[in-house]
């Protein structure tokens, strides 16, 4: 079945139906003519956000108001293939410090690789100042391809960075280089005491975890404190995890995709291996995964215990339902709407679509 879309143009409200449920979808545009945008954050200050375009541009805004020039400050992007500006991200304190922490690629002598850095907003928000730059993916492998990007703090302050294997698929698989892993810092960018490989030899003090292809979706489960991450499998094979100190997540010797050619992954020998830890929740046939959060407003109490993810490829809003770690149903929305869906904050909805002329839309439920 179709959803039906109606379109109220006095207010750009467009109203879908659910199959089998009295409530309606909501979306309203907010803001359109973005390039490209890759992420936004409520800074908790009038309705401010700050929104990332990939070619390089950081970006506020509030209702009511226009779009804002760049922001000055913002460091020099490798803007080539996927690369660009990727995440924006608050500091846990930031009413206090104005801190803010950004995560790009980054140009090496030849290749270019994800780099994360903060800085501090100015009260007019026009300027990043006393920027630092506290983490560099070593090596550079990248041409383009596979950074990851995702930034996300946890309970305890901690700063977790989603890093992609930059196509370069043995290297998710080795503790001496960042590809294809998720490292964890203090807010300062130095390494934790506690981090699962601080003592071992060749390998990299940041890493937390292991064995990801390119995460794109990071996010703090606030009912249990796990960091949640998800990421694009090749053809098939897109997953979540739940995060556990020191896990090795299979890539590429455990995945449930095959090569884009049709071919099996040279090194993969199944969907299970041993050492490795199985994904939550995976897709046989990938929606090319992107950002997501957990639901935990009351204002929809329908959507209580939801993961909300954007699908890049099948260009929908997935719902994921959740009894405790488990996944139980799934549920897919804006299913008819031409954009592909990269980022997901809670509240409503606010959720920007990855396109050349990009849109900030707000999803809500309309009960009848």
């Amino acid at each position: 079945m179709r959803w039906l879309l109606v379109l109220l143009f006095a207010t750009g409200l467009l109203a879908l139906p659910l199959a089998g449920n009295a409530a309606r979808i909501q979306v309203t545009e907010m803001l359109s003519g973005l390039d490209n945008p890759w992420s936004l954050a409520f800074l908790g200050e009038g309705g401010w956000m700050l929104i990332t375009e990939r070619p390089g541009r950081l970006r506020y805004w509030q209702p009511g108001t226009p779009l804002s020039p760049t922001i000055s400050g913002v460091p020099a992007v490798y803007a080539h293939g996927q690369g660009g500006l990727f995440d924006v991200l608050p500091a846990p304190d930031f009413a206090q410090s104005r801190r803010i922490y950004l995560s790009f690629a980054e140009q090496g002598k030849q290749d270019a690789g994800t780099a994360v850095g903060y800085g501090r907003l100015s009260e007019d928000h026009r300027h990043l100042t006393d920027v630092k730059i506290i983490f560099r993916q070593g090596p550079k492998l990248s041409s383009g391809e596979h950074f990851g990007g995702r930034l996300a703090f946890d309970r305890q302050g901690m700063l977790y960075i989603s890093l992609g294997e930059n196509n370069r698929r043995p290297t998710a698989q080795s503790l001496s280089k960042h590809q294809g892993k998720v490292v964890r810092l203090h807010g300062n960018g130095d390494v934790p005491e506690d981090n699962p490989f601080v003592h071992q030899e060749n390998a990299r003090p940041e890493i937390w975890t292991y064995g990801h292809r390119n995460p794109q979706g990071l996010a703090m489960n606030p009912w249990t404190g796990d960091m949640w991450e998800n990421e694009h499998g090749p053809r098939g094979g897109d997953e979540i995890n739940i995060l556990h100190k020191g896990a090795n997540y299979g890539w590429p010797i455990a995945t449930y995709g095959i090569n884009y050619s049709g071919l099996k992954i040279p090194e993969a020998r199944g969907g299970i291996v041993a050492g490795t830890d199985q994904p939550v929740w995976f897709w046989q046939h990938s929606p090319a995964v992107s950002g997501m959060a957990f639901y935990q407003s009351d204002r929809f109490p329908a959507w209580r215990h939801s993961l909300f993810i954007g699908a890049l490829k099948t260009k929908a809003l997935l719902r994921l339902t959740l009894k405790g770690n488990e996944v139980v149903s799934e549920q897919r929305l804006l299913t008819d709407r031409a954009e592909r869906i990269r980022d997901v904050p809670d509240g409503y909805l606010y959720v920007l679509t990855d396109e050349r002329n990009g849109k900030l839309l707000r999803i809500g439920l309309q009960e009848d």
